[in-house]
């Protein structure tokens, strides 16, 4: 009795072990063929990325992904896909692929190349400041994030240049709205914003401008030791820059009279000069 349950037992055992090792080979078998339809839909893709035809190639991309996702080559397909739509100009389609990277593969080691490109999408938007402003603020805080968490790749010195000139084109959007204010004789907001350029943007072109601009409104306003104060700091600073000479002009009444008077004391010395010569 006790051997033929033995019997029985074994052979219930040899048969669920044949089929686990069946189904084993199966699963192997199709894992395998997958894997060599990825990669062979990631080839047709990367032929029709070669050609320029970007839509096409990205669906071909796509479609290797979900072939299998476990592949090494399912994250370069997203990333292939992005570029290929970020080459043409396809902005939007290229940032929903590299979002869905970001999220879906963390810690891949071209996070930080993904990243970068994300950056260079919204700053490739950026034809206006005063109308393109949220791809600036966008495509700044993207290329602060590499400078900040990949500083030794060769993707955070260019995002320190971009970010230069972003700053740049920062500056430019609030001398715009400043001059705007300006012109509708609207002061205090205008104070203001030439105030952020001095205090946020000093680095830029804009600074010499907007420091002689608030001289100008201060003494407008009868707020003349603010004016000075102003004059002085650009003085202090940039005393051969033109905007210099012109704040002069506001807060020194008596700088034509003494630039006439020195004017004339140098052509007197000429004349003495050539005199020796008679």
């Amino acid at each position: 009795m006790n051997v033929k349950f033995v019997f029985k037992y074994l052979t219930l055992f040899i048969f669920i072990f044949s089929c686990s090792q069946k189904e084993e080979q199966i699963s192997v078998l199709k894992q395998n063929n997958l894997e060599l339809q990825m990669i062979e839909t990631y080839k047709d893709a990367y032929k029709e990325f070669e050609r320029g035809d970007v839509i096409y190639a990205g669906k071909k991309f796509a479609e290797a992904e979900l072939l299998y996702p476990q592949s090494i080559w399912a994250p370069r397909a997203v990333l292939m896909s992005a570029y290929g739509y970020f080459s043409q100009g396809y902005y939007s389609d290229a940032i929903n692929d590299l979002e869905r990277f970001l999220k879906k593969y963390k810690n891949h080691p071209h996070t930080s190349y993904a990243y970068y490109l994300l950056a260079l999408c919204h700053y490739d938007q950026i034809i206006d400041e005063k109308k393109d402003f949220n791809e600036i603020i966008k495509s700044k805080k993207y290329f602060q994030y590499i400078v900040k968490n990949y500083p030794k790749t060769e993707y955070a010195l260019d995002s320190s240049y971009k970010l230069e000139y972003i700053t740049e084109i920062t500056a430019s959007k609030e001398m715009y709205l400043a001059r705007y204010y300006v012109q509708r004789e609207k002061w205090i907001p205008a104070i203001n914003r030439f105030k952020i350029v001095v205090n946020n943007y000093d680095t830029t072109i804009y600074v010499e401008e907007a420091l002689h601009r608030l001289v100008e409104l201060h003494y407008k306003l009868g707020l003349i030791d603010e004016a000075k104060k102003y004059a002085s700091l650009l003085g202090y600073n940039y005393q051969s820059s033109k905007w210099y000479e012109a704040s002069y002009r506001i807060v020194n009444k008596d700088y034509s009279k003494n630039k006439v008077k020195k004017k004339d004391d140098r052509d007197t010395i000429l004349k003495k000069f050539k005199n020796l010569f008679k």
